[in-house]
């Protein structure tokens, strides 16, 4: 099924599809004349349907892609220029920043499915996936210096997945970086040609959506948690997850399953 994430007016096209299939729901920017940029309504589509695709436990992958030529091209600067006032730029900001915090607390494994170039806020998106397939095509880059506009926001998660100088060297040069790059510094995963890019991308989904949601959500949650931690203090609090993780019922069926030699039959 493909839907708008919510309503928008009767004249206008949808600025979000939602497509659910197999339990992999894909979100895909709609704005291919705007390079995917994020605009208010755009980002306002976008939050609502990680919210709700939080709460259905049918939903075990989320795929984030884009329409047209390009992935993501940021944000939306003629939007940004028209509306130039602190409260405007501020909530602006504020509310992406919650929507990449969402790609985070959501339940479900995120993958970004990188086709084309993604820059400035929509490289910060690929970062703030949990996973990321790129298209042998895709470029990456935090350009917003060129503008004038140092790339701060997106800065804080590119900076979580690239070595420091290299995240650096991004930020400060606003210069692309192709695929390979990309992959070699951390920023995707896995780099394949176009033609092989939506099989790659279900290929990643089909591997994680078998596995138990429980233990999945759980598992997410901790990783992100435990990196901003010391080491002892992540060793203490990945410990106490591990138990709950133990005594959840997933867990006693997929060890009862390994030593029975069958496939698991999650409760979730």
């Amino acid at each position: 099924m493909t839907s708008a994430a919510t309503a928008p007016a009767a004249s206008a096209e949808p600025q979000l599809l939602r497509t659910d299939k197999n339990g992999i729901t894909t979100l895909t920017l709609n704005r291919p004349g705007q390079f995917n940029a994020l605009s208010s309504v755009l980002l306002n589509e976008l939050q609502s349907a990680l919210d709700a695709v939080a709460k259905e436990n049918s939903i075990r992958v989320v795929v984030i892609a884009g329409s047209g030529p390009a992935f993501c091209a940021g944000h939306d600067l003629k939007e940004i220029r028209v509306n130039r006032n602190p409260d405007f730029i501020e909530d602006l900001i504020r509310r992406c920043s919650r929507m990449m915090m969402t790609l985070i607390e959501i339940p479900q494994p995120v993958i970004a499915r990188v086709h084309g170039i993604a820059t400035a806020t929509g490289c910060q998106l690929v970062a703030a996936c949990d996973l990321a397939v790129a298209s042998t095509e895709a470029r990456f880059a935090t350009s917003g210096v060129n503008f004038g506009l140092f790339c701060n926001t997106p800065g804080v998660a590119l900076s979580r997945n690239l070595p420091r100088k290299q995240a650096m060297e991004m930020l400060l040069t606003g210069d692309f970086i192709d695929a390979q790059t990309a992959l070699k510094q951390g920023l995707v995963n896995r780099v394949v040609s176009p033609a092989e890019l939506d099989a790659e991308v279900m290929k990643l989904a089909a591997a994680i959506k078998g596995k138990s949601r429980a233990s999945i959500s759980l598992g997410k949650q901790a990783f992100y948690k435990q990196l901003e931690m010391g080491m002892e203090q992540a060793y203490q609090y990945a410990s106490q997850v591990m138990t709950c993780n133990i005594m959840d019922d997933d867990a006693a069926e997929g060890i009862d399953a390994f030593l029975q030699k069958r496939p698991p039959k999650w409760r979730s």
